[in-house]
């Protein structure tokens, strides 16, 4: 069977969606090809159920990609507040947590219905379990799927990363990118927990469940100050789960355990008895208790000098950790890497080399931080091209 569209769009999520929306609204006659069987997955098991679905403090400053001018154009054009005007149409009821992050009230499904009542007004046809097999071009794009045969002279890829592939993940965007001839950014896992050495593993992961607030930091890249969460395997939390989308195999990973303070200024009182008990008590006014204890086991002395003071100061300000890895994509929120931006244009999405395809979303090399940055970036590319069909 043969379908004829003014635009394809691989990829059910929120960047196709909104894509399709945006082209919908236009008057182009819009399929979004989603390869499971419902559409919007991640959308639906995002924050907690109840979807993170934009920042408000949203900033270019907030992404990762080897070029950091190239999301500027399309973030300035599509504004977290044009999401929240969106949602607030649909009267659904959110609320503001840390640090500028929208929740809904109740359900994330909100989200997703009100993406699929806007495709109904904007006539686009959505196909589930629609799993492409082939991609050809010659006058236009043509794909089969199955008994299927899709045409239409624009392609837009929005088929996301490799995180996450429990929920249908895959490497289709990267490899029709190829196909094409266009480069991409090697992809990694990011937004996810690190893996501590052996040695570190026996020191600490006893310890899985204590919290507390961090800054965690790599040498001459961005510091984050949020809760570190210690794992049956090594760390998680906000904190590292921010810097582990800047880590690199072989690097190491600084963490101060203490921001802000000074947990050896009242031990120096020298009214005060220099003893492990005493030093313990001091330690517990900054850390969880168990990871107060553990250190100083770890850090002991039979007497505590100034100089071994000092040096313990300095030790719980810049806890080095060398981790072996990461959880991998399994775990990890989304990917970094992706189809290189020198191969798009920043305003449309568009490929530079190959008129008509495009990319969005999570495929292309911008990855935001924890907190709502990911879903303004789906958002607001996916209307870069939708307006640009």
């Amino acid at each position: 069977m043969i379908h004829s569209f003014d635009a394809l769009i691989v990829g059910g999520g929120a960047a196709g969606l909104m894509c399709a929306i945006e082209a919908g609204k236009r008057g182009r006659r819009v399929a979004v090809l989603e390869h499971a069987e419902r559409i919007g997955k991640k959308i639906l098991i995002s924050g907690g159920g109840r979807c993170n679905f934009t920042n408000i403090h949203c900033q270019p400053e907030n992404f990762l990609s080897a070029n950091s001018h190239f999301a500027k154009s399309a973030l300035a054009r599509y504004t977290p507040a044009d999401f929240v005007a969106l949602v607030e149409k649909h009267k659904i009821r959110y609320h503001e947590k840390t640090l500028g992050q929208l929740f809904c009230d109740r359900s994330a499904r909100e989200i997703l219905s009100m993406l699929e009542d806007e495709c109904r007004v904007a006539r686009v046809s959505i196909f589930v379990g629609t799993k492409v097999e082939e991609v050809r071009r010659s006058e236009q794009f043509v794909l089969r799927a199955r008994e299927h045969e899709f045409r239409a002279p624009v392609l837009v890829v929005a088929a996301g990363g490799l995180s996450i592939p429990k929920i249908g993940a895959s490497s289709f965007g990267y490899n029709l990118a190829r196909q094409f001839g266009l480069r991409i950014v090697d992809p990694a896992p990011g937004l996810v927990p690190i893996v501590f050495s052996a040695d570190d593993q026996s020191s600490y992961c006893d310890l899985a469940g204590v919290s507390s607030e961090v800054i965690a930091s790599i040498d001459g890249g961005p510091q984050f100050r949020e809760k570190m969460l210690i794992t049956h395997r090594g760390l998680s939390g906000p904190a590292i789960l921010q810097i582990s989308s800047y880590w690199k195999s072989g690097a190491q990973i600084r963490i101060d355990l203490a921001p802000g303070g000074e947990p050896t200024a009242e031990f120096r009182d020298p009214k005060k008895p220099r003893t492990s008990t005493v030093l313990r008590s001091e330690l517990r006014k900054f850390l969880p208790n168990r990871l107060a204890d553990r250190w100083l086991d770890l850090h002991s002395s039979a007497s505590w000098t100034n100089i071994l003071l000092d040096a313990l100061e300095r030790d719980l300000h810049s806890w080095v950790i060398s981790p072996s890895g990461t959880e991998g994509f399994d775990k990890a929120e989304v990917t970094v890497g992706g189809v290189s931006t020198d191969e798009l244009s920043a305003k449309t999405m568009e490929s530079c080399k190959i008129p008509g395809l495009f990319f969005i979303g999570e495929v292309v090399d911008v990855t935001g931080h924890l907190g709502g940055f990911n879903f303004q970036w789906a958002w607001a590319s996916g209307a870069a091209a939708g307006r640009a069909l």
